[in-house]
């Protein structure tokens, strides 16, 4: 199904409510602003195969843009609400956006778009909540076109960009299938995995830019469901949303777990969760002791997968299968998985090498960057996201760290991700970055950068306490050789850390930034 269907169905259902405003969009809403503004748009000469951009923060209208683009066959780009006018600009000429559609909140961000920043090619240009000049008003121009379905509807995609988080940005582009939207079997394959169903209630506390957030949104849409959308995350907040609107579904990145359990006591059991069914939790590691204590409070209704915007493959566990196997992604789902060494010979059970997907999805490739869709791709059509791991005896897969972050020390190779689950569950430890940074002897020596909790104070002798936890448990050539204290990390409200941010600025780059 898609939006259109329930429009008839149960107009005046709740599509999206917003957390804390409590604004609601109905089917009948979605719908019909959907069909105006894909009229709009095809009016403007977009046609199959062309692409749109957003750049929006979690907003009532998201999707009835989103769904304008999926319904008139179009590639859309929604982009990260965080970035700077340059790092904006790179992407909507890469992408080669004819239309964008923004909002009044971010017209700083977006008065910078000109000289060098200009993305000539946007020709469509719509603001939400006012405008400035430059730009057409977003709830003028839908409202005077009519809101029947244009002819000839076909499933256009999504065409999103990686995080930027070891490099440029790339943008993540599959191949249109000129299906009807009613006919997408992505959307309707969440139903028999998550138990999607039409009275269910989906709490989305990400970003909506984010590849999960769409997907999963999206589906709950087809599915007929009702999303609650935050409009940014509060791990208090997100607790009181789950019992306000007895909230059955919800995505989660490990981040957000971490800030939930840190919670006071008092606030963080005070709430009704029963309705909750199926938590889902994926887009960075998790560790052990962290996803341990969610199941002890929330009951075994966390369910983990591995799997990229590139839709190459994917793995899934749930509560059970982890408790059996913990640290585990899951066994393959989606695909073939294979792990392979430097020069792509298979490994056996328990040999580290890097992970490979092949025999699922449709083709993708990174949008003007042969380079990238060729270090993504070995013989036999597998692909790569650039992840280290392992299969067990019994075909789980444990994935160690992704390739570009290992540390190489003396010859021995350090992955980041053991020492960073060790330190984030230290009580004073808020979050954490672990990455190597130059040493004479050794080539590369390991360094944490922490963040700390609310309230606490920085000191040699906190160091000296971090670097003793940390021993309880690695080995020694693993416990960081300093520690350093910083505000905040560098990280996305999706979970992903911009770790080359921080890396680069030890090895003499001040320069960096997201792009």
């Amino acid at each position: 199904m898609y939006p259109g269907t329930y429009a008839e169905s149960k107009p005046d259902q709740a599509a999206i409510i917003m957390g804390r405003s409590k604004e609601t969009v109905t089917y009948r809403e979605l719908d019909a602003r959907s069909n105006q503004l894909a009229r709009l748009w095809r009016g403007a000469g977009l046609r199959e195969g062309d692409h749109i951009a957003i750049f929006l923060e979690n907003h009532p209208r998201y999707m009835e843009v989103v769904w304008a683009g999926l319904r008139s066959g179009l590639y859309v780009t929604a982009i990260n609400c965080y970035l700077t006018a340059p790092e904006l600009a790179y992407i909507l000429n890469d992408c080669q956006a004819q239309a964008l559609v923004t909002s009044r909140a971010k017209q700083d961000i977006i008065a910078q778009l000109d000289g060098e920043n200009t993305a000539s090619g946007v020709h469509s240009r719509l603001m939400m909540d006012g405008v400035m000049a430059g730009y057409e008003s977003y709830e003028q121009g839908i409202d005077s076109e009519s809101n029947e379905r244009i002819e000839k509807e076909t499933l256009g995609t999504t065409m999103l960009y990686s995080s930027g988080t070891t490099g440029r940005p790339k943008g993540i582009m599959r191949t249109l299938t000129r299906i009807h939207p009613s006919e997408s079997l992505a959307s309707q394959a969440l139903g028999p995995i998550y138990g999607y169903n039409e009275n269910m209630v989906y709490l989305s506390p990400a970003p909506t830019y984010h590849a999960a957030p769409i997907a999963f949104i999206n589906a709950t849409l087809c599915w007929g469901g009702t999303v609650v959308m935050m409009e940014k995350f509060d791990p208090g907040h997100s607790l009181a949303l789950i019992e306000k609107h007895s909230v059955t579904h919800s995505q989660w990145v490990p981040t957000m777990f971490s800030r939930m359990l840190k919670l006071p006591e008092p606030e963080r059991v005070g709430f009704d969760l029963s309705s909750h069914e199926c938590a889902i939790h994926a887009a960075a590691p998790c560790p052990v002791p962290v996803k341990r204590q969610m199941i002890n409070w929330w009951g075994p209704i966390l369910h983990e997968y591995y799997a990229g915007s590139e839709g190459n493959g994917s793995t899934r566990i749930d509560s059970d299968e982890w408790l059996k196997k913990p640290g585990s992604v899951g066994k393959i789902r989606v695909g073939d998985l294979h792990i392979v060494d430097d020069e792509g010979n298979n490994l056996p059970a328990g040999k580290e090498g890097n992970v490979y997907f092949s025999g699922a999805g449709l083709p993708f490739e990174y949008h003007n960057a042969p380079e990238k869709t060729e270090e993504s791709r070995l013989s036999g059509g597998r692909t790569t996201l650039g992840d280290v791991g392992y299969l067990d005896e019994d075909g789980y897969l444990f994935l160690t760290d992704r390739k570009a972050y290992m540390i190489i020390s003396g010859g021995v190779n350090i992955y980041p991700r053991e020492i960073e689950d060790r330190l984030i569950t230290h009580a004073r430890v808020a979050d954490v970055a672990v990455f190597g940074v130059p040493n004479e002897d050794f080539g590369e020596e390991v360094k944490a950068v922490v963040q700390l909790m609310p309230g606490v104070p920085e000191g040699d002798d906190l160091v000296a306490e971090l670097l003793t936890y940390c021993g309880e448990e690695l080995s020694h050539y693993k416990v960081p050789r300093s520690i350093d204290f910083i505000h905040e990390l560098p990280r996305l409200p999706t979970g992903k850390l911009y770790k080359r941010i921080l890396r680069d600025r030890y090895w003499g780059k001040d320069d960096t930034r997201i792009v």
